[in-house]
């Protein structure tokens, strides 16, 4: 059985790369290194990289924090945050206001206790997450801009503590990206930032 093709002449193995190819090569080989090096060092320096600090929990135990953190925290409304003003008595009743600087954020099938809750922009809190269930995503994005966002996976058994502060004013919608049962698609919560003169006002303290 013969080859359609013709044998190469001589020792083809061996002989010279054409220049311009090894110019090619050198270069594709040099990029390689640096795009390498670039995310071996982003790992390491990067500012976008989550931080903090995960500690073991119990999902009974994390729910009862939850809830004292949710009975200790004032209540100011969606309509205060949004015309800058002071809420009334009656309207005091669906966004939390953190008595501290750690937020509690408690993913469940299909609801996110802990929200919506009002932050002053510019302050940095402690996010405490953790989830009821099943693996959920704590996707976090300005309604503005929602190309602009950052994800993170939130487990049972593990409270995960990130330092989390936003710069610009503004909703923030809250969704879970990680597929966890038919009620998937209503889980959205909310951050409410407000400037840092106005946050007393809306908060009525």
């Amino acid at each position: 059985m013969t080859s359609p093709l013709d044998p190469p002449d001589g020792n083809w193995w061996d002989r010279a790369v054409n220049r311009r190819e090894t110019i090619w090569l050198g270069i594709a080989g040099a990029w390689s290194l640096g795009i390498f090096a670039w995310m071996s060092g982003f790992t390491r320096f990067g500012d976008q990289n989550p931080i903090g600090e995960t500690y073991d929990v119990e999902p009974e135990a994390y729910a009862a924090t939850v809830d004292t953190y949710e009975e200790n925290a004032e209540t100011t409304s969606t309509a205060a945050i949004e015309e800058s003003r002071a809420p009334t008595e009656e309207e005091r009743q669906d966004v939390l206001v953190p008595p501290s600087k750690s937020v509690y954020v408690f993913p469940r099938r299909f609801s996110w206790g802990g929200l919506p809750v009002v932050l002053e922009a510019g302050t940095e809190y402690d996010i405490h997450l953790s989830s009821a269930d099943v693996q959920h995503g704590f996707s976090v994005r300005p309604e503005e801009s929602l190309s602009q966002q950052i994800n993170l996976q939130v487990f049972p058994g593990t409270e995960w503590v990130v330092p989390m502060s936003f710069d610009e004013p503004g909703t923030y919608q809250v969704i879970c990206n990680e597929f966890c049962g038919q009620g998937h698609a209503s889980m959205h919560g909310t951050f409410y930032v407000v400037d840092p003169a106005e946050y007393e006002t809306v908060t009525g303290e």
